[in-house]
């Protein structure tokens, strides 16, 4: 299956679909090399990952493994996303944590680095057992310049932001001297981001979706998508599963679905979304479903602690 590609502004081109890595519960890293090398069998060149997941070795070793089998001629076949910890959003630690990441995949370069949330937490703090006094204040403009460092140092091809909205974005090209290339979000059929979407193409920033199939899982997620009578009935008419008219409804808005199943089977269903289209009449459907965003990011929210006092503030309203 030949997976169609986006031209980023950095000049860098991004395959139109990715696979994502973060489960919960995680697969050890063994289990996660495996699965990883299946996906590349199978015709995935795109694999997204993050310092938070702590799984990035696996990334590394699962291309090394591909490589050695001729799946692939080099690593410069994948192209890899990883993503700057809550705990390191800070001037002084952005160049420290890339690093730390290289090392980790044992690679010289990542394709995309991604500041992975607006917000800021102790070293010592665990962003899945987040405590008040673990919140400190994210310095947007700080952090973006070391972001800009590591780009200019050759150790991510293009750089952005994942879970920022548009407001948060202006922020940044106020005074940004390389522009964000993507933002990742959230984005399915149920939440459709149609004020970000529109932004982000006004401003050529790529977005990219991830939970594109609404990931129900521990701390986020529903069965908006996989349950929905819409796509339901669009899936029976065109004799698809459910996911691949979600992922196509993405690709079709411009977006990059990043896809998460370990399931062989599913893997190779999912990337079959590139020869064919949605009709008009079955996409003004889709546009009807109920809105509703699955994670709520309240986990990061404290009162008088932070930067953040609601959700609504931590998404400006885009909520």
């Amino acid at each position: 299956m030949v997976v169609g590609e986006v031209l980023l502004n950095s000049g860098h081109k991004m395959p139109a679909l990715g696979f994502g890595t973060a489960a919960l519960p995680a697969p050890t890293l063994d289990e996660l090399t495996a699965i990883l090398v299946d996906a590349i069998a199978a015709g995935y060149r795109h694999i997204d990952t993050a310092a938070m997941y702590g799984q990035e070795e696996a990334i590394g070793w699962a291309v090394a493994e591909a490589v050695e089998r001729g799946l692939i001629k080099s690593r410069g076949e994948v192209f890899v996303t990883s993503k700057l910890n809550v705990n390191d959003n800070h001037r002084d630690q952005v160049l420290p944590a890339l690093n730390e990441t290289l090392s980790k995949l044992k690679f010289d370069y990542v394709d995309l680095y991604l500041i992975h949330w607006p917000l800021r937490i102790k070293k010592s703090g665990d962003v899945y057992n987040l405590r008040a006094e673990d919140l400190l204040h994210f310095d947007e403009k700080g952090v973006w310049e070391a972001m800009e460092e590591c780009y200019k140092l050759g150790l991510a091809k293009s750089i952005g932001v994942s879970n920022f909205s548009s407001a948060k974005l202006s922020n940044i090209l106020e005074f940004a001297t390389v522009r964000p290339s993507v933002n990742q979000v959230e984005m399915n059929v149920a939440w459709q981001q149609r004020k970000l979407i529109q932004f982000c193409k006004e401003e050529n920033i790529h977005v990219s979706a991830w939970s594109p199939l609404g990931a129900n899982g521990a701390f986020w997620g529903s069965l908006a998508v996989m349950e929905s009578p819409i796509l339901k009935e669009i899936a029976a008419s065109r004799n698809k599963s459910i996911a691949q008219v979600a992922l196509r409804w993405i690709v079709e808005e411009g977006a990059t679905p990043i896809a998460k199943s370990f399931n062989k089977e599913r893997m190779k269903q999912n990337l079959e979304v590139f020869n064919w289209q949605l009709s008009e009449e079955e996409i003004c459907k889709i546009q009807k479903i109920p809105q509703a965003k699955g994670f709520s990011g309240d986990i990061f929210v404290v009162q008088d602690h932070g930067d953040y006092n609601s959700v609504d503030e931590l998404w400006d309203g885009e909520i």
